[in-house]
């Protein structure tokens, strides 16, 4: 049986695996799953139609599953799914998803997500991200594995942030954020490619330099867009000379070619 402390209050419809404990004055709704080894602090609440992982941290005062912030949602069944081994911390809200898109939220595994961040309707958040204090995410935003966003940065809708991007404190989104890319500023503006986190997470020094050559065609050499993408397809733009020289390129041009609100220059 799950350690559920006698003040919090957990639906007996919630489906909670036996590991999971749940602290004083913690609020459980009806609907909510939590899978093993999950840690629901002191005065949390998981409601909605939301499914935890294995190994989840819930912090005190955070809103898990709440209605999505958005005057067209008429109480529509949407859902919220998170994945294993996130940590929210205090005071953290994530909403569900709405019908004007998939209808569900989504977050990975292995997330760090630091207090007062909001996560609203529709975003669909990576693996190994981490969101500090304050961060605010608006609907239909999407984070890639690896992101790392500094305190304060505001996301406006629908804007898509790139595997292994990161932010300055303080960063406002207004428009699409490319892998390994470095942005800081309101309006934000590009400043590199992230070659610390990147030699964290064992890309090569050649990777890297590869990446800056990219980086340079892309916001240094004048071309438009889609110039810089045709550019970065073709091996003898920036000396491409083997498979793994290509692989390291695909998240970027993938990412450049799809639909958006444009990139951050």
């Amino acid at each position: 049986m799950a350690n559920i402390h006698p003040t919090a209050l957990v639906d007996p419809r919630a489906s909670l695996d036996a590991s999971v404990t749940v602290g004083p004055g913690a609020i459980i709704g009806p609907e909510v799953q939590i899978g093993a080894e999950s840690v629901i602090h002191p005065f949390a609440q998981v409601v909605g139609l939301t499914r935890l992982g294995r190994g989840n941290t819930i912090h005190s005062h955070c809103v898990i599953g709440g209605p999505p912030q958005d005057k067209k949602y008429r109480g529509e069944t949407t859902r919220l799914e998170i994945g294993d081994g996130n940590t929210f911390r205090e005071c953290c809200t994530v909403n569900t998803g709405t019908t004007q898109d998939d209808g569900v939220t989504r977050i990975g595994n292995d997330n760090w997500i630091m207090a007062y961040v909001h996560i609203a309707h529709d975003c669909q958040i990576g693996s190994h991200t981490i969101m500090a204090n304050a961060t605010q995410l608006a609907g239909h935003v999407s984070v890639g594995d690896w992101a790392i966003l500094g305190g304060i940065t505001g996301v406006h809708q629908f804007v898509r942030i790139g595997a292994h991007a990161m932010t300055g404190a303080g960063t406002t989104l207004l428009q699409d954020l490319p892998p390994y890319v470095i942005a800081t500023g309101n309006p934000a503006a590009a400043h590199g490619v992230n070659s610390e986190g990147l030699k964290r997470r064992g890309f090569s020094a050649a990777d890297i330099v590869l990446l800056r050559r990219a980086y340079k065609l892309i916001y240094k050499s004048g071309m438009t867009l889609s110039e810089g993408i045709a550019a970065l397809q073709d091996p003898q733009a920036l000396d491409l000379q083997t498979h793994e020289d290509r692989s390291v390129l695909a998240p970027l041009i993938g990412f450049l070619s799809a639909s958006g609100r444009g990139i951050v220059r």
